[in-house]
Protein backbone atom coordinates (compact mmCIF):
# COMPACT_ATOMS: atom_id res chain seq x y z
CA UNK A 1 0.00 0.00 0.00
CA UNK A 2 1.00 3.48 -0.75
CA UNK A 3 1.82 6.12 1.76
CA UNK A 4 -0.68 8.09 -0.07
CA UNK A 5 -3.31 5.43 0.63
CA UNK A 6 -2.26 4.93 4.26
CA UNK A 7 -2.25 8.12 5.04
CA UNK A 8 -5.84 8.80 3.30
CA UNK A 9 -7.38 5.35 5.58
CA UNK A 10 -5.57 6.60 8.36
CA UNK A 11 -7.49 10.08 8.24
CA UNK A 12 -10.65 8.70 7.57
CA UNK A 13 -10.54 6.38 9.96
CA UNK A 14 -9.72 8.75 12.93
CA UNK A 15 -12.59 11.14 11.56
CA UNK A 16 -14.61 7.90 12.03
CA UNK A 17 -14.01 7.55 15.67
CA UNK A 18 -13.98 11.02 16.02
CA UNK A 19 -17.75 11.46 14.69
CA UNK A 20 -19.11 8.45 16.42
CA UNK A 21 -22.25 6.90 14.82
CA UNK A 22 -22.15 9.97 11.85
CA UNK A 23 -18.43 7.73 10.82
CA UNK A 24 -20.57 4.60 10.25
CA UNK A 25 -22.52 6.88 7.54
CA UNK A 26 -19.31 7.32 5.62
CA UNK A 27 -18.42 6.63 2.40
CA UNK A 28 -15.89 4.24 1.75
CA UNK A 29 -12.26 5.34 -0.04
CA UNK A 30 -12.98 3.97 -3.62
CA UNK A 31 -16.51 6.15 -4.24
CA UNK A 32 -15.53 8.90 -2.74
CA UNK A 33 -12.54 9.32 -5.27
CA UNK A 34 -14.33 8.03 -7.85
CA UNK A 35 -17.59 10.87 -7.01
CA UNK A 36 -14.57 13.51 -6.36
CA UNK A 37 -13.22 12.74 -10.05
CA UNK A 38 -17.31 12.95 -11.56
CA UNK A 39 -17.10 16.60 -9.71
CA UNK A 40 -14.20 17.50 -11.55
CA UNK A 41 -15.07 16.43 -14.73
CA UNK A 42 -18.60 17.85 -14.12
CA UNK A 43 -17.78 21.20 -13.00
CA UNK A 44 -15.63 21.76 -16.43
CA UNK A 45 -18.66 20.57 -18.17
CA UNK A 46 -20.32 23.39 -16.63
CA UNK A 47 -17.74 25.93 -17.33
CA UNK A 48 -18.05 24.79 -20.83
CA UNK A 49 -21.74 25.37 -20.95
CA UNK A 50 -22.86 21.75 -21.12
CA UNK A 51 -26.09 21.34 -19.61
CA UNK A 52 -26.10 17.39 -19.53
CA UNK A 53 -23.67 14.77 -20.04
CA UNK A 54 -23.76 10.84 -20.40
CA UNK A 55 -21.95 8.07 -18.02
CA UNK A 56 -20.06 7.43 -21.01
CA UNK A 57 -18.74 10.71 -21.58
CA UNK A 58 -17.49 10.58 -17.66
CA UNK A 59 -16.35 7.28 -18.05
CA UNK A 60 -14.24 8.79 -21.37
CA UNK A 61 -12.72 11.50 -19.01
CA UNK A 62 -12.35 9.66 -15.83
CA UNK A 63 -11.43 6.52 -17.14
CA UNK A 64 -14.06 4.77 -14.99
CA UNK A 65 -15.79 2.34 -16.61
CA UNK A 66 -19.70 3.93 -17.19
CA UNK A 67 -21.40 0.96 -15.34
CA UNK A 68 -19.52 1.77 -12.67
CA UNK A 69 -20.64 5.17 -12.94
CA UNK A 70 -24.53 4.81 -13.05
CA UNK A 71 -23.98 1.93 -10.09
CA UNK A 72 -22.15 5.26 -7.75
CA UNK A 73 -24.72 7.28 -8.71
CA UNK A 74 -27.59 5.20 -8.59
CA UNK A 75 -26.83 4.59 -5.39
CA UNK A 76 -27.93 8.06 -3.71
CA UNK A 77 -30.77 8.27 -5.83
CA UNK A 78 -31.80 9.18 -9.56
CA UNK A 79 -30.14 11.30 -10.93
CA UNK A 80 -30.51 11.02 -14.73
CA UNK A 81 -32.90 9.95 -17.88
CA UNK A 82 -32.06 7.13 -20.31
CA UNK A 83 -31.30 8.47 -23.45
CA UNK A 84 -30.53 12.02 -22.22
CA UNK A 85 -27.56 11.91 -19.48
CA UNK A 86 -27.67 13.73 -16.23
CA UNK A 87 -28.22 17.27 -16.13
CA UNK A 88 -24.72 18.83 -15.09
CA UNK A 89 -26.09 21.71 -12.67
CA UNK A 90 -28.37 19.49 -10.70
CA UNK A 91 -25.33 16.18 -10.59
CA UNK A 92 -22.69 18.63 -9.45
CA UNK A 93 -25.39 20.28 -6.22
CA UNK A 94 -25.95 16.06 -5.71
CA UNK A 95 -22.83 15.12 -5.59
CA UNK A 96 -21.21 17.97 -3.49
CA UNK A 97 -24.25 17.19 -0.75
CA UNK A 98 -23.00 13.38 -1.12
CA UNK A 99 -19.43 14.57 -0.33
CA UNK A 100 -20.46 17.31 2.76
CA UNK A 101 -18.78 20.20 0.68
CA UNK A 102 -21.64 22.15 0.14
CA UNK A 103 -21.46 25.70 0.93
CA UNK A 104 -17.89 27.34 1.48
CA UNK A 105 -14.79 25.99 2.68
CA UNK A 106 -11.68 28.64 3.98
CA UNK A 107 -7.93 27.82 2.85
CA UNK A 108 -4.74 28.88 4.07
CA UNK A 109 -2.03 28.84 1.54
CA UNK A 110 1.15 28.33 2.66
CA UNK A 111 4.18 29.19 0.04
CA UNK A 112 4.38 32.22 -2.02
CA UNK A 113 6.70 31.30 -4.33
CA UNK A 114 6.15 29.70 -8.05
CA UNK A 115 3.76 26.95 -7.07
CA UNK A 116 1.67 28.73 -4.47
CA UNK A 117 1.31 31.97 -6.74
CA UNK A 118 0.29 29.60 -9.74
CA UNK A 119 -2.45 28.26 -7.14
CA UNK A 120 -3.41 31.28 -5.67
CA UNK A 121 -4.08 32.59 -9.29
CA UNK A 122 -5.94 29.47 -10.20
CA UNK A 123 -9.69 29.00 -9.64
CA UNK A 124 -8.99 25.31 -9.41
CA UNK A 125 -10.31 25.72 -5.29
CA UNK A 126 -12.86 28.15 -5.95
CA UNK A 127 -14.37 26.27 -8.59
CA UNK A 128 -15.58 23.47 -6.00
CA UNK A 129 -16.59 25.93 -3.53
CA UNK A 130 -13.34 26.60 -1.53
CA UNK A 131 -11.40 29.94 -1.06
CA UNK A 132 -8.45 30.86 -0.17
CA UNK A 133 -8.28 33.67 2.70
CA UNK A 134 -4.79 33.74 3.67
CA UNK A 135 -1.34 33.36 1.86
CA UNK A 136 1.47 32.87 4.31
CA UNK A 137 5.22 32.97 4.02
CA UNK A 138 8.30 32.65 6.10
CA UNK A 139 10.46 34.61 4.05
CA UNK A 140 10.46 38.02 5.09
CA UNK A 141 10.73 39.70 1.49
CA UNK A 142 8.04 37.79 0.82
CA UNK A 143 5.83 39.04 3.54
CA UNK A 144 3.20 41.81 2.36
CA UNK A 145 3.17 41.39 -1.57
CA UNK A 146 0.08 40.30 -2.96
CA UNK A 147 -0.54 36.94 -4.11
CA UNK A 148 -3.74 36.36 -5.93
CA UNK A 149 -5.42 39.57 -4.44
CA UNK A 150 -3.91 39.09 -1.25
CA UNK A 151 -1.16 40.11 1.27
CA UNK A 152 1.28 37.61 1.87
CA UNK A 153 1.20 37.50 5.30
CA UNK A 154 4.01 36.29 8.29
CA UNK A 155 3.83 32.67 9.20
CA UNK A 156 4.18 33.74 12.58
CA UNK A 157 0.02 35.46 12.70
CA UNK A 158 -1.09 31.59 11.19
CA UNK A 159 -2.79 30.37 14.78
CA UNK A 160 -4.54 34.05 14.89
CA UNK A 161 -5.47 34.12 11.46
CA UNK A 162 -6.77 30.56 11.71
CA UNK A 163 -8.94 31.29 14.28
CA UNK A 164 -10.12 34.63 13.15
CA UNK A 165 -10.53 33.05 9.56
CA UNK A 166 -12.36 29.58 10.31
CA UNK A 167 -9.60 27.54 8.40
CA UNK A 168 -10.11 24.15 8.10
CA UNK A 169 -7.83 23.39 5.29
CA UNK A 170 -3.85 24.32 4.87
CA UNK A 171 -2.71 24.03 1.59
CA UNK A 172 1.32 23.45 2.16
CA UNK A 173 3.60 24.71 -1.17
CA UNK A 174 6.77 25.01 0.98
CA UNK A 175 10.54 23.28 0.93
CA UNK A 176 10.23 19.79 2.16
CA UNK A 177 12.34 20.92 5.36
CA UNK A 178 9.53 22.99 6.00
CA UNK A 179 6.23 20.69 5.76
CA UNK A 180 6.37 18.39 9.09
CA UNK A 181 7.52 22.10 11.45
CA UNK A 182 4.65 23.95 9.66
CA UNK A 183 2.14 20.81 10.15
CA UNK A 184 2.81 20.69 13.71
CA UNK A 185 1.65 24.41 13.94
CA UNK A 186 -1.37 23.77 11.96
CA UNK A 187 -2.47 20.41 13.78
CA UNK A 188 -1.90 23.06 17.25
CA UNK A 189 -4.36 25.65 15.50
CA UNK A 190 -6.79 22.89 14.98
CA UNK A 191 -6.50 22.98 11.35
CA UNK A 192 -7.97 18.99 10.02
CA UNK A 193 -6.95 18.81 6.56
CA UNK A 194 -3.87 19.23 5.49
CA UNK A 195 -2.87 19.26 1.60
CA UNK A 196 0.49 18.68 0.72
CA UNK A 197 2.58 19.75 -2.41
CA UNK A 198 5.92 18.91 -0.97
CA UNK A 199 7.99 15.63 -0.71
CA UNK A 200 8.10 15.52 3.28
CA UNK A 201 6.51 12.45 5.07
CA UNK A 202 4.46 14.28 7.27
CA UNK A 203 3.19 13.01 10.98
CA UNK A 204 0.13 13.80 12.23
CA UNK A 205 -2.47 13.00 15.09
CA UNK A 206 -5.24 10.54 13.27
CA UNK A 207 -8.01 12.70 13.84
CA UNK A 208 -6.09 15.32 10.76
CA UNK A 209 -6.20 14.02 7.35
CA UNK A 210 -2.81 14.84 4.73
CA UNK A 211 -3.36 14.38 1.63
CA UNK A 212 -0.23 14.20 -0.32
CA UNK A 213 -0.35 15.12 -4.26
CA UNK A 214 3.40 14.16 -6.07
CA UNK A 215 3.38 14.57 -10.07
CA UNK A 216 6.08 11.84 -9.70
CA UNK A 217 3.66 9.48 -8.06
CA UNK A 218 1.31 10.29 -10.59
CA UNK A 219 3.30 9.68 -13.24
CA UNK A 220 4.17 6.46 -12.26
CA UNK A 221 0.60 5.30 -11.97
CA UNK A 222 -0.02 6.33 -15.31
CA UNK A 223 3.17 4.81 -16.99
CA UNK A 224 1.94 1.44 -14.88
CA UNK A 225 -1.27 1.32 -15.64
CA UNK A 226 -1.28 2.72 -19.19
CA UNK A 227 2.00 1.75 -20.79
CA UNK A 228 2.24 -1.57 -19.48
Amino acid sequence: MSDLAYRSETGAAGAQGANGAAGAERLSLGVAARLSRYLQVLTQARKMGKETISSQELSDYTHVNSTQIRRDLSGFGKFGKRGVGYNVDSLVSQIRKILRTAGQHNIALFGAGHLGTAIASSDIFADHGFRIVAVFDADADKVGRSVGNLAVRDTVDLGRVVDEEDIVVAVLAVPTAAAQPLADELVDAGVKIIFNYSEALIQVPPEVTVHTSSPAVDLLYALYFYLT
